[in-house]
């Protein structure tokens, strides 16, 4: 565990009981106690003592429920077993940063359904509780609800946790109209490299912000005369969180904002349909053009069901194809995967896609995705990201892996971050036949005869992922140390995994 909260605690307890296969009443039994009691402990309504969790814990014969303060916590994983049954994808991590940034502009209730368990959730919220917002889970703790108080208090921001995320940028564009002046800790978040603001200083500016960067503080300062009736603002890049935060801007900008070249990706369709059901209007979702007519206040009681993550689908997908397993997945966001799925096709991969249904925004659409055991070949052609619709910058990494298992020499080529392939070269201690020719082109010769092997994780959360994936098909056995910056990104990873067949061990030193 990376928090000892009571609802984290809760949490915990109610998951591991579920995979023993434990009624509450049967809970109860064990620990001598009421059904009442357990539903208590497991909402997070009920504070306890050490004693009590390591009576839960034996109860449960479960590694997971382990004090936060007995150290980092690590994976030992068990490889070479096949993997079966089906995994649901769940919600959006890059969707949920942005929609709790996006609640900062909303009066009224916020209630974000099916928000992901992540570290990076956590954090964004330890900033948001320490300003003022009150965040309350449902019993079941799927569902968050958000109320920000009249004025927020900027002065108490919890500054460590918000050094630990990049998301914090993302509160520029919504607290830009709300103060004057304000300031905000640097962002941190993962080690890919230099990561500049100023795309998003670019696509602020014309509502009137001006960012000067002192020790430690990004210090902004809002000018409202400066702003314009209507805006046409061009991107220089498309990037995801600069086009939310710049509709996060705009929202609150009465008049009509046109955003060109800006990203119609997963996470910035969720923003646009989440604004909507606030009262903005937005023109062109799913395109590079945004036309945005913002309103002059926001308070509005909103529930809104977060979309699948396109990324933890292309990770499960991964585990299947690299453990050469029968797997299905299921809620895939297929619009967001379908140059993936033509790479692995070319490739040789197998698989089935069921119909189409909607996901429970009624607005992604899904498919269930069964993979079946493939010899797969070297990608012709080099394999490199694209702004949506190309293949995704975040599932790049994933295919160092599959053309690690794959016929041939492959090319990776990752030119958005200077240094998340050099990261990638930590699989060759797996096994792998990994080249690294510059910062940013891999050479992967397959196939690989994965061998476990003790690791630490890289400061980068999709290479860290490919490591623990790589350690899953691996004879023997695979320690992978400090892995916090994987439950940054994906919640109960080692658990879903292990409903499969996968045998991940959680332990703290």
């Amino acid at each position: 565990m990376t928090e000892t909260t009571p609802a984290s605690i809760g949490r915990l307890i109610r998951d591991a009981r579920k995979q023993r296969g434990l009624t509450q009443n049967q809970l109860a039994d064990v620990l001598n106690t009421s059904q009442s009691a357990v539903h208590r402990i497991e909402a997070g309504n009920q504070n306890l003592s050490l004693e009590m969790i390591n009576r839960i814990a034996e109860a449960l014969e479960s590694p997971l429920i382990t004090p936060a303060t007995s150290g980092t916590m690590n994976f030992r994983i068990k490889g070479g077993e096949k993997l079966s049954g089906s995994i649901e994808v769940r919600s959006s991590k890059n969707a949920a940063v942005a929609l709790l940034c996006g609640s900062l502009i909303n009066r009224g209730r916020t209630v974000l359904r099916g928000i992901a368990r992540i570290e990076e959730v956590n954090r964004l919220l330890e900033v948001l509780t320490s300003i003022g917002v009150e965040a309350t889970w449902n019993d079941a703790h799927t569902d968050l609800t958000l109320r920000r108080p009249a004025e927020l208090d900027l002065a108490a921001m919890d500054v460590e946790a918000a050094r630990r995320t990049r998301s914090i940028i993302m509160f520029l564009g919504p607290l830009l109209h709300q103060y004057p002046d304000f300031q905000l800790p640097y962002a941190g978040g993962c080690n890919l490299g230099a990561r500049t603001i100023e795309p998003h200083l670019q696509v602020l500016r014309p509502f009137g912000l001006e960012v000067e960067a002192t020790e430690g503080y990004y210090q902004a300062h809002t000018d409202a005369t400066r702003r314009k009736d209507v805006r046409h603002i061009t991107l220089t890049e498309r990037g995801d969180t600069v086009t939310e935060n710049a509709l996060l801007a705009a929202a609150q900008t009465p008049g009509v904002t046109v955003l060109r070249n800006a990203s119609p990706n997963y996470m910035v369709q969720d923003v646009c349909v989440f604004l909507q059901m606030l009262g903005v209007q937005i023109e062109g979702i799913g395109t590079t053009t945004l036309r945005v007519t913002g309103v002059e206040e926001i308070n509005v009681d909103v529930e809104y069901d977060i979309s699948e993550d396109p990324i933890e689908a292309m990770s499960l997908l991964t585990a299947a194809i690299v453990t050469d397993s029968e797997l299905t997945i299921t809620r895939c966001p297929i619009e967001f995967l379908e140059i993936e799925l033509a790479v692995l096709e070319e490739m040789g991969l197998r698989y089935t896609l069921s119909d189409e249904y909607a996901s429970r925004n009624q607005f992604t659409r899904l498919v269930d995705i069964t993979v079946h055991p493939s010899k797969l070949k070297a990608a012709q052609d080099k394999i490199h990201p694209l702004p949506f619709p190309g293949l995704n910058i975040d599932n790049l990494p994933f295919f160092a892996v599959i053309a690690a298992v794959a016929e041939g020499s492959t090319m990776v080529h990752d030119w958005v971050y200077e240094n998340r392939a050099i990261h990638l070269l930590e699989l060759n201690k797996l096994g792998a036949n990994v080249q690294l020719l510059d910062p940013h082109r891999l050479i992967v010769a397959g196939p690989t005869r994965w061998r476990g092997r003790d690791l630490v994780c890289p400061p980068a959360l999709r290479p860290a992922v490919c490591l623990l994936l790589a350690a899953l098909a691996a004879r023997g056995e695979t320690v992978l140390r400090d892995v916090y910056v994987i439950n940054r990104g994906y919640e109960d990873l080692p658990m879903r995994l292990n409903k499969l067949g996968a045998h991940i061990e959680v332990f703290h030193e």
